[in-house]
Formats: structure tokens, C-alpha cells, sequence
């Protein structure tokens, strides 16, 4: 070939090279839609689920900081440098932690992101008439096949109206190559409430954690220890009036529900094990705190598990214990009386621990550093029914059958000018080895009896109260929390109860020859054949037995009161 059929020959364009997309399209937009997509993923949501429960077990397993901070702390010093990096790791401030935040709000995002679309999708098959039927009703997994009189618009007039309770369709095919006769078709569906239910579940598994969380932001707890003798109460109106409060990020404490509550009485109830079976609480109670008489407020009793509700708020019952009254008396006759509560050391037996201080009359010693020197200090237990080995004192029981104090008495320096918190239930250590608190006498004393220190101090042993650990709190969620419970439930109960099935008939004419005798020639009659097949839309809901059955029925006569079938019905598999 020439160069000049070269030239003369046709040209054809070369397609140009495609353009790379933006570099922003590349490395911001599509990581960030894949990510997306990955996280709204049902999968996901499951995940994330599941290292929740997870994240929550180190919550149930070590101590918290936020319930006992002082146990904590000891749970740190004993485990030294392990204790240091599970502190490090927010291991005992689980619920609070960053890690557990943000695998809460991750979950909370994918809910989010994976419901949307699965509700929007619900809405519009809602709107959706059911599927048309497929060209070969054969191949689904159950199929049969009747004979029926009468022609195909009345049949299918009388299986719609056996399909109550399904969504229902009727379609008329005229006559083609398909259809050579025509053929009347009904698409039925039902099971829409499974989804419905499916999308509830979760829903309302999506308002759980909102409730949750909107109750720890605007909630808040507070213990307080009372002495049940009807004297000592509470009244809620600052955080001051609590020996431990703990509040949500959004509450300050000064807007606390107000209300008042006394104990006038306490009981306790123990196995013969030593367990506590029952305690119950009789008390005081008056919403606000302008109605300042006692004898004007309504009475209630607390028992486990049955808390008073009163202004929004919540007052349960947590523990008990006893505390011991002491009398001191001193050189000049002036008397100092405490009663002052005592930790349990062993719940079966209830033998407790505690302390007590007491200052000097002001004028008994000639300047501040000699009365200071004399000030009075108590530590020791407490057992509610003695026992002894030798002059141990032991508690064989928890009731306080034969109460007895074994106590250390102190003479000196108590702290109690110095300005600075102490332990209520110990004394401070430090002192005693300083010098600055003498031991002057150890001893056991039932109730009544005393003992008198050289300088002529009587300390006495009184008796005792119950005291009461009493826990307040407000929870402004509770009610949607458990709303939300019942409704993951119901949701769940529809969702496993409820099937999701299709059924199509398709009704094509048929024309029958019937056999005369010798005075009526042979005529023709209009039957219908009718091909009936189900489809279940998933596995799990399989359509079990029965299904020849319910197809029969649906070609019986509605208005027929025994339900029989439609003249000559014959079946053909």
C-alpha cells in the first residue's frame, strides 16, 4: 500500500484517556463513605454490642472510685506497679473512661446510621403492592396445582376473600403467547409486622442508651449514715448533707430536689447463718422543707427493694450497724456524751470497729496546751452478742443479744483543734506515735459499766442505737428506660413470632367436554385450573407442614357455612 491510500484511508478518533478524579474525591471523600458504610453495618452494630458487655466487665469485677474510692485506692496500694497502670487505664473509673465512652457513641452512631435506611425502606414496602407472580410458579418450594368449576375471575374473587389479614393484588393477562387463554393472577403477602417489630427492637435498643445516658448526665447519688433514734434527719438540699455524693456532669447540686426524711425506727432480720434476710426501715417523710414539724409528716416504712419515692428521687436502705453511746466525765464533774457509729468488720456476726473524741470543758485546765493534753480519745469494738477467748472479745451472732465494747482509751492530743478532716471510724495514727495521744487504759465493758483513769475521768459504756445507711437517688430516666425494656421486648416477641410469607395463585381457563347419553348430546363446561405456590422469606420461617392444606382452603366458598370446596375439585400434583 502507498502512502497515498495511506492519506485517503478514513481516520478514527482516539478515545481520550479518561481523567483522574480530584485528588480530594480519592483520599477524603471515599475513605470517609467507606468507613461510613463500614460502621453503619448491622455487623458492626453487633460488634460494637458486644465489646460494650465486655468494656463492663472490669466495672463489675475491680472497685470503683466513683462508689468506694478508699477501697480503690487500697486495691492500688496492694497490687503496687499493676495497680498504677490499671489506674492508668481508667480501669476503675470504667463507666466514666474514655475507652467505654467511645464505644458507646460509636454504638450509638451505627444504630443510628443502620436504622435509618432500614426504616425508610419499611415505609416504602408498606406502600408497595406484593410482588407479582413469577412465570414458572413450578420451581418455588411448594406448589400445587387444583381444578376447579367456575371461571377464573370468580375463583380468584373468592381467594381473596379467603386471604384475610394479606396484602392482596389481582392482575387480568389478556391473551398471549405466554398466555394463550388469558390468566387471572392474585400476589398475596403478609409478615410486614416482622420487620416492623425488627425495627422496634432495635429502636428502642437505641432509646435504652440515650436514657442511660441522659440519666447518668442529670442524675446523681448520695449516701448518708443515720442513727434510727427519730432525731437525726436529712433534708435534700445541698450535697454538704451527704457523706458521699456523686452527680452527673450536668448537675451542680444546687437544684436537688427538695424534701426531708427522719428514721424513727430500725429493725433487721438475719438467717440462721448469720445473712441478713430482711431489713425494714420506719419513717418521717415531707416533700420541701418549710413544714419543719416532725409530728406533722407522713409516716412509710423502707424495706429492701421497696425504696420511699418522693419528689422524683429515690431513699433506699443499703446497711446498718450499731452505734455505741459513751459518757465521759470528768475531774470537775462535766460529762461529754457521743454516740457514735460503728463499721461492720464481719457481716456475719457483726462485730464493729470505730472511734470517738472528746474535747475538755473549757476552764478545767489553766491555758489551751494544757487542755489540749487532756483531751479524751476512744477506739475499739463493738460486738452485739459476746463472746471471748480469754479477754478477746468475739461476736458469736448479729443481734445484740448481749452487747459488749472492748475499747483503748487515750489521753492527750485528739486533732480536733488542728483544723484538719480525720477518719471518723479511726483514729489518727500518727499521733499515737508521736507521743502526742497516750494509751491509759484498755478494756471490756458491758452496757453500764465504766472505767475510771488515774486522773479521775470516768469513761462509761451507755448502750447503743442501730444506725442506718440510707442511699438518695434521682434518676430523671428511669421511666424511659423502662418503657424502652418493654418495648425491646414486645419488639423482639414480634420479630421471632410474626412469619414473613408470599403466596400466588394463578388462574387459568380451561374448557371441559362432558359426555351426554342418547336424548342430550355432549356439551362443554368453563373450568379453571388453579396453580397455588408459597415462598417464605426466610429460612427460618419455613413454611412447615400444612400447606397443601391451607391451599385448599383457600379455593372453599367463603359464604358456605361448612366451608366446603367449590363443586368438583380435583387435585393435580
Amino acid at each position: 500500500m502507498t502512502d497515498t491510500d495511506i492519506a485517503g484511508a478514513p481516520q478514527i478518533d482516539t478515545p481520550p484517556e479518561p481523567s483522574r478524579p480530584h485528588w480530594a474525591l480519592r483520599r477524603l471523600w471515599w475513605p470517609a463513605r467507606n468507613l461510613w458504610r463500614s460502621l453503619t453495618s448491622m455487623r458492626t452494630a453487633l460488634v460494637l454490642l458486644f465489646l460494650l458487655a465486655l468494656a463492663a466487665i472490669p466495672g463489675a469485677l475491680l472497685p470503683q472510685r466513683e462508689l468506694n474510692e478508699q477501697k480503690t485506692l487500697a486495691y492500688i496500694a496492694d497490687h503496687g506497679t499493676l495497680g498504677e497502670w490499671m489506674d492508668r487505664l481508667q480501669l476503675f473509673d470504667v463507666f466514666s473512661s474514655t475507652w467505654f465512652t467511645a464505644i458507646y457513641v460509636l454504638l450509638f452512631v451505627s444504630l443510628v446510621g443502620c436504622l435509618t435506611p432500614r426504616m425508610i425502606e419499611h415505609f416504602h414496602s408498606l406502600r408497595t403492592k406484593p410482588v407479582a407472580a413469577p412465570r414458572n410458579l413450578k420451581r418455588l418450594p411448594r406448589h400445587v396445582e387444583h381444578e376447579v368449576d367456575g371461571d377464573p375471575e370468580a375463583v380468584a374473587a373468592h381467594i381473596t376473600r379467603n386471604l384475610r389479614g394479606w396484602r392482596t393484588t389481582t392482575t387480568v393477562r389478556e391473551p398471549s403467547k405466554a398466555y394463550p387463554n388469558g390468566a387471572v393472577e392474585v400476589s398475596a403477602e403478609k409478615g410486614y409486622l416482622r420487620e416492623f417489630g425488627n425495627l422496634v427492637f432495635h429502636f428502642a435498643l437505641l432509646a435504652l442508651l440515650v436514657s442511660i445516658a441522659v440519666g447518668k448526665l442529670y442524675g446523681y447519688e448520695g449516701t448518708r449514715s443515720l442513727v434510727a433514734d427519730g432525731e437525726q434527719g436529712l433534708c435534700n438540699t445541698s450535697t454538704a448533707v451527704y457523706d458521699s455524693f456523686r452527680a452527673g456532669n450536668l448537675v451542680d447540686g444546687t437544684d436537688l430536689s427538695p424534701f426531708c426524711f427522719r428514721i424513727d425506727s430500725f429493725d433487721a432480720t438475719f438467717l440462721p447463718s448469720g445473712q441478713p434476710d430482711m431489713y425494714t426501715a420506719d419513717v418521717r417523710y415531707t416533700e420541701g422543707v418549710t413544714q419543719t414539724d416532725p409530728s406533722t409528716w407522713q409516716t412509710t416504712t423502707i424495706r429492701v427493694n421497696e425504696p420511699l419515692r418522693i419528689a422524683g428521687d429515690r431513699v433506699y436502705v443499703l446497711g446498718n450497724g450499731f452505734a455505741p453511746t459513751f459518757t465521759v466525765t470528768f475531774p470537775n464533774g462535766e460529762k461529754r456524751t457521743q454516740t457514735v457509729l460503728f463499721v461492720p468488720d464481719e457481716l456475719q456476726t457483726m462485730l464493729s470497729s470505730g472511734a470517738a473524741r472528746f474535747d475538755t470543758p473549757a476552764g478545767l485546765y489553766p491555758n489551751e496546751d494544757e487542755r489540749r493534753k487532756h483531751q479524751i480519745a476512744l477506739e475499739g469494738l463493738f460486738a452485739p452478742t459476746a463472746s471471748f477467748q480469754g479477754t478477746l472479745l468475739q461476736s458469736s451472732g448479729p443481734e445484740p443479744k448481749d452487747p459488749y465494747v472492748a475499747i483503748r482509751i487515750y489521753e492527750g492530743d485528739t486533732g480536733l483543734d488542728t483544723g484538719k478532716p480525720q477518719n471518723v471510724y479511726a483514729l489518727d495514727q500518727t499521733l499515737v506515735d508521736q507521743g502526742r495521744l497516750t494509751r491509759q487504759a484498755q478494756v471490756n465493758l458491758a452496757m453500764g459499766q465504766s472505767k475510771t483513769l488515774p486522773d479521775g475521768t470516768v469513761v462509761s459504756f451507755d448502750g447503743y442505737q442501730r444506725w442506718v445507711s440510707v442511699q438518695v437517688s434521682h434518676d430523671p430516666a428511669q421511666v424511659w428506660v423502662l418503657v424502652s425494656a418493654i418495648a425491646m421486648l414486645g419488639g423482639l416477641l414480634v420479630s421471632l413470632l410474626i412469619r414473613r410469607r408470599r403466596i400466588w395463585a394463578r388462574l387459568t381457563p380451561v374448557t371441559a367436554q362432558i359426555s351426554g347419553d342418547s336424548d342430550s348430546p355432549n356439551t362443554t363446561e368453563r373450568r379453571t385450573v388453579v396453580e397455588i405456590a408459597g415462598l417464605a422469606r426466610t429460612d427460618q420461617a419455613g413454611w412447615g407442614e400444612g400447606f397443601e392444606e391451607q391451599a385448599a382452603g383457600l379455593l372453599t366458598d367463603p359464604d358456605d357455612p361448612a366451608g366446603r370446596p367449590r363443586n368438583r375439585l380435583t387435585r393435580r400434583l
